[in-house]
């Protein structure tokens, strides 16, 4: 059968991640031949496999005719510790909802934009309806303010001159001047008061990852506004507990 002839699939991904290995022990590259016999797979083979991972982007080929890691490898492991970065700090955000029975949430500003990167919640502490999208609405919301506020002046007019304020609930801030002055004259809580979306009020405190600002924040509804100052103790702990974990990962 065709599957006993040749190499399985398996096979073949088995033999990529050993020539890549194989790439990665040389600093300078290495070439073909080498890495063949380093690898122990025949010389066609790895120049097959080579020429796979040259065109993907996970090997690049130098004019010496040796072989590096390319600029996929890079991306790919950048991603890879952000997504283990996010596993250290969920069960810090985990915490904060059990502890506030609030759905919590942490954002970070990266290529002048407003991103959530993470939400913790449960049935019970269900998180916002992001019914308009978060990089059109930072405005209205205690995440995107308090990550404006964080921003230099150049940046945060940037990037509201790309983002109009756009009215979304009858207490949205749709004038760049009001807004800047709440940004100048909030505390370290920043908070969203049915701005976003009627029917819930969030609180956000500011966090970083020692090269991008965010925020960590919590959503509530209006009933339960009287418990964000207790809140407020709980939530900057966390923050500081999120950061304290980015940090220690550079």
């Amino acid at each position: 059968m065709a599957a006993e002839r040749g190499p399985t699939l398996i096979t073949s991904v088995q033999r990529a991640l050993r020539l890549m290995d194989a790439v990665s022990r040389h600093e300078g590259g290495a070439p073909a031949k080498q890495l063949a016999r380093e690898t122990g797979l025949p010389l066609p083979t790895a120049y097959h496999l080579l020429r796979t991972l040259v065109r993907e982007g996970y090997v690049a080929k130098l004019e010496t005719g040796a072989f590096v890691l390319g600029d996929a490898v890079e991306a790919l492991c950048g991603r890879g510790r952000g997504q283990a970065l996010r596993r250290r700090v969920r069960p810090v955000m985990q915490e904060l909802r059990d502890e506030l029975s609030a759905a919590s949430y942490l954002t970070f500003y990266e290529d002048g934009e407003i991103r959530v990167v993470e939400i913790v919640d449960t049935p019970r502490a269900p998180r916002v309806d992001m019914w308009v999208d978060f990089a059109e609405a930072a405005h209205a919301t205690a995440l995107g303010k308090s990550v404006l506020a964080q921003l230099d002046e150049q940046r945060r007019r940037d990037f509201l001159s790309r983002h109009p304020l756009v009215d979304l609930t009858p207490r949205t801030i749709t004038h760049s001047g009001e807004l800047l002055r709440r940004l100048a004259s909030s505390g370290r809580v920043m908070l969203d008061q049915e701005e976003y979306l009627l029917g819930t009020v969030c609180a956000a405190v500011p966090v970083s990852d020692g090269t991008r600002v965010g925020s960590l924040g919590i959503s509530l509804r209006p009933g339960r506004l009287r418990r964000i100052p207790a809140a407020e103790k709980h939530l900057v702990t966390a923050a500081d507990q999120v950061t304290r974990t980015f940090s220690l990962s550079m």
